[in-house]
């Protein structure tokens, strides 16, 4: 029994490559350990889009992507700030802060960031909202050896993880794109219809490796 428990534990630690299709991961508590790192098929970004969906009830700081660089802490940062109660995305360690957003516990939330490093513009979609464009950084790509982090926040590369800022609920459809995704494609997104899969991470092939207790569970939905 000792030995099956090992290869248990060994396996669900492995790199592996599925299609998560109709599933989720589930971060069913509270640590500083607890994360799900993805391997991103792309390692250069001047253009990005990320979309994610996320169903929690925690009503404190939580990150919901986070994103380094060998020498970018915040590459790309999508964190829910408690305090003052806004989503913000951070570009290239650049934040930017969207307010009066309607972010209900225990129900699933579509959440798609783009940027543009020739414009520096870096725009947040809501469940289907647009919100407004805001300058971040320009001129500059995003570059080295990236590191993907779902559940924690990374405050250097790879690492720095603070129990307070965890994510703790259902996390599901993660793409990631090397270009800026067009309206009609985010709506489609949003709307969970028919939209050509992310380039760079694709959830129908997602290489991934879990560290702690982390379930893929079939997706919850609300039966008609």
């Amino acid at each position: 029994m000792k030995v099956l428990a090992v290869l248990v534990l060994v396996t669900a630690c492995s790199a592996v490559t599925q299609d998560l299709s109709g599933k989720m991961f589930t971060f069913p508590q509270q640590t500083s350990t607890t994360n799900v790192r993805l391997t991103a098929k792309i390692q250069e970004f001047s253009t990005l889009t990320v979309c994610h969906r996320s169903f929690t009830d925690v009503r404190r700081d939580h990150s919901l992507f986070s994103m380094s660089a060998s020498s970018i802490p915040n590459a790309v940062l999508i964190f829910w700030d408690e305090a003052n109660k806004e989503m913000e995305s951070h570009i290239r360690d650049i934040r930017g802060e969207y307010h009066g957003l309607d972010y209900k516990p225990n129900m699933w939330h579509s959440i798609c960031t783009t940027w543009d490093s020739s414009t520096g513009l870096m725009q947040m979609w809501f469940n289907g909202q647009s919100l407004i464009r805001k300058y971040t950084s320009s001129g500059s790509v995003i570059r080295g050896s990236s590191i993907i982090v779902l559940g924690q926040e990374q405050d250097s590369h790879g690492g720095g993880f603070d129990m307070k800022q965890c994510f703790v609920g259902m996390m599901s459809d993660v793409h990631m794109w090397n270009y800026v995704l067009s309206p009609c494609e985010i709506h489609n997104y949003m709307d969970d219809r028919s939209f050509v899969p992310g380039n760079a991470l694709n959830w129908k092939a997602l290489d991934f490796q879990i560290t702690g207790r982390v379930l893929i569970e079939d997706k919850i939905t609300i039966c008609g």
